[in-house]
């Protein structure tokens, strides 16, 4: 077996990896009594847990942003959230301390969080199939969180930084303590009304476990999940994921963040547009080179010269048989109209008013036409109608 030799760098460098990249080290709570507490102005806390039997060491940098309490003191129960890491210099391990809560005050609550994670899960609120799309280019966006805040300030400036041309809608909500839940569900629920509105960023700053508890609420969580306008989750924290985050459609680290995630900028999108009109353009103008160098081509080709010729000699016929059938049709109108008149002439000739125009006379008695002198009596009246009138005389003698 081949000697392996680390230097103590090589070592706790490689201890250390293994502790931060194991899963078992990452992301727990532990409980303990504090002891050996210093809050140094460098801003960082040190301190020590122990319980009856053993101690760690326990480091948290930068402890004021993360709102960890600036009262803990020696002997106080706490409960910690945090990771392992290890210290090279002196191959000493360490829990690096994102929270600590004194015991009693948040640990029910987290509980009943895992419980509710799990349930939710479960059901199905966390799927990324019923995640809305959220919109390339929003015009109208909804804002649920503090009117007082930072958070809405940070929204607004970074939006009509990146798009000056947005409208953004308001609802100021109470964001923790008594009463928050239902402002923040009312905000949601009055924004996800209006037709307008493409996209909605609900959620605060940053602040303590304590201060974000409300967006930890299931029925808070269920109204980012029931929102028919595509929402984000906008609460700057450094813990897991919140209940929010988990059942909105889309997660951003703070609400700064979440402007630069779903507002474009307008100069990006305007240079993108000047540089797809210049390829349309070029595209264009290649394509009508193309054209004009096939249609020169074609214009010079045998097959179009022979195609235009036969085109011509094809016209010729048709005009022959035009004007042949021109001649026929006037032949045949001629013929008709001669036959027209010929019959015309026969019609005439047997017409009472032509007959009469030739010199004979009707003789009627009332309405009956009197055709010989056998109808007739001595003084009976009796109407002789001429072409152009008539007479009433009466018969004076009757010679049969």
């Amino acid at each position: 077996m081949k000697e392996r030799i680390f230097t103590v760098t090589q070592m706790n460098k490689m201890v250390k990896e293994y502790l931060e990249g194991n899963d078992n080290f990452n992301n727990f709570f532990l409980e303990g009594e504090i002891s050996g507490i210093n809050y140094y102005r460098s801003g960082h806390l040190y301190f020590t847990l122990k319980d009856s039997k053993a101690s760690v060491k326990c480091v948290s940098f930068k402890y004021k942003f993360k709102k960890i309490p600036e009262d803990l003191k020696e002997g106080d129960k706490v409960k910690i959230f945090g990771k392992v890491t290890l210290y090279e210099a002196s191959g000493n391990y360490q829990i690096l301390v994102a929270h600590v809560e004194k015991k009693g005050s948040l640990g029910k609550l987290f509980e009943e969080l895992e419980r509710t994670k799990k349930e939710m899960a479960k059901d199905g609120y966390f799927d990324t199939k019923y995640k809305l799309p959220i919109p390339k280019l929003p015009q109208n966006i909804g804002i649920v969180t503090s009117g007082t805040g930072a958070a809405v300030k940070d929204i607004i400036n970074t939006a009509q930084l990146r798009y000056p041309n947005i409208n953004i809608y308001v609802y100021p909500a109470k964001v923790q303590g008594l009463g928050s839940e239902k402002e923040i569900i009312r905000g949601i629920q009055i924004l996800d009304e209006i037709k307008e509105i493409d996209l909605i960023i609900a959620g605060r700053g940053g602040g303590s476990i304590e201060d974000l508890w409300s967006f930890n609420k299931k029925e808070v969580a269920l109204a980012y999940f029931n929102s028919k306008t595509p929402i984000v989750s906008a609460v700057g924290h450094e813990i897991d994921n919140l209940l929010t985050d988990l059942t909105a459609d889309l997660r951003a680290s703070t609400p700064t963040h979440a402007a630069e995630l779903v507002v474009p900028r307008k100069d990006l999108l305007i240079e993108k547009l000047e540089d797809r009109r210049k390829k349309l353009n070029n595209n264009l103008l290649a394509n009508l080179r193309n054209k004009k160098e096939k249609l020169k081509t074609l214009r010079n080709s045998y097959i179009l010269r022979s195609y235009l010729d036969s085109i011509i000699d094809k016209n010729n016929i048709l005009m022959d048989k035009e004007d042949r059938l021109k001649k026929a049709i006037f032949n045949s109108l001629n013929k008709k109209r001669h036959l027209l008149e010929v019959r015309m002439e026969k019609l005439s000739s047997l017409n009472p008013e032509g007959i009469l125009k030739r010199g004979y006379t009707i003789t009627k008695i009332g309405k009956k036409i009197i055709r010989g002198v056998e109808e007739l009596e001595k003084n009976e009246k009796i109407e002789i109608i001429y072409h152009n009138g008539r007479v009433i005389s009466k018969v004076e003698e009757i010679d049969r």
